[in-house]
């Protein structure tokens, strides 16, 4: 069966084929391709975008889809085997997945890092329990791990702008108010290395990348003809770029930092600044929600870089793709 809550599930070859047809749907609207089916989505957490472009692109093309928040207005789920549930969760996976089957006929997953490192992180533990227990095929909408779909929808982008994802984008650590997961910077990276992008990853020391993620960008890279670079020197990084994707993202487990010490860090907000640094053409890339003047400056968002509402559009038009990847 087949699924699509990583990259690795399209590699490289995959992922070319889905931007391609997103971009020509995104061209000519294919019409009820999805008439008489059902997408169940299931949030652990909250969603804005996430949860109006995959049900927009279910309703725009004849389906239907049925949104269920994990806590509230349904049980809470176990995802974890051999748990004695004596707790608030009362429901188990193993029994509530394969029920969520019967009913829709695909199901789609979201379900935060649970802030317990990146080792567990990797393990993915609750969107790998969808997978294991489904009887119909599974999309993330983010998992501890990776949010595919937004990768997808960042390259959608850079190609429109250049008309070709073999260029050189920046991953550059941006400030927040806390720590947050690595799902986001970790897709751009799998993705962008997927369709042989020149990727330079800038953050401050202590928040590197999982090893296991980089390992997985690097043979993408090999394979597609990329470059990955990763430093300490956000200016470094930004020079000549073509894009530049801005992401907060909390420190590495093994660093042995507790949080982002914003004082010492606020100068990795970028700014109009920044952005003067990259080339002339470049374009300026976030997945949103977004804090102003604290993670990325007006001037960038409201400046002529800006990209943030197209690239969110985008997500339409990968998730209609990867859906009808996935009941072909």
């Amino acid at each position: 069966m087949k699924h699509f809550t990583r990259i690795s599930d399209l590699g490289p070859d995959g992922v070319k084929q889905i931007l391609a047809r997103a971009a020509a749907w995104k061209q000519t609207k294919p019409g009820a391709i999805f008439i008489d089916r059902i997408l169940g989505m299931v949030f652990f957490n909250p969603s804005l975008r996430t949860r109006a472009s995959f049900e927009a692109a279910m309703l725009r093309h004849g389906g239907h889809a049925i949104v269920l928040e994990v806590g509230a207005g349904t049980w809470k789920l176990e995802d974890r085997d051999g748990a004695v549930m004596n707790a608030d969760r009362a429901e188990h996976v193993r029994e509530g997945v394969p029920v969520l089957g019967r009913y829709a006929d695909l199901l789609a997953v979201r379900t935060f890092s649970g802030g317990e490192g990146d080792a567990t992180d990797e393990l993915d533990p609750v969107i790998n329990a969808f997978r294991r227990f489904s009887t119909v095929p599974v999309l993330s909408m983010e998992s501890a791990r990776e949010h595919p779909h937004q990768g997808l929808a960042d390259l959608l982008t850079v190609q429109e702008a250049h008309g070709t994802t073999k260029v050189p984008v920046t991953l550059t650590w941006a400030p927040h108010i806390k720590p947050l997961p690595k799902a986001v910077p970790n897709s751009f990276l799998l993705t962008a290395a997927a369709c042989g992008a020149e990727i330079r990853v800038a953050h401050p020391k202590g928040y590197e990348l999982a090893p296991e993620v980089r390992a997985e960008a690097e043979a993408y890279a090999a394979a597609t003809g990329g470059k990955i670079t990763y430093t300490n020197d956000q200016d470094a990084a930004l020079e000549g770029s073509a894009a530049v994707y801005a992401k907060a993202w909390g420190p590495s487990t093994s660093s042995g930092l507790e949080a982002a010490p914003m004082a010492d860090l606020a100068a990795w907000m970028p700014t109009a600044d920044h952005m003067r640094k990259a080339a002339k053409e470049a374009i300026f890339t976030h997945c949103l929600p977004v804090r102003r003047n604290l993670e990325v400056h007006d001037s960038v968002l409201d400046g002529p870089w800006s990209r943030v509402v197209d690239e969110a559009e985008n997500r339409f038009h990968v998730q209609r793709a990867t859906i009808h990847h996935l009941l072909s």
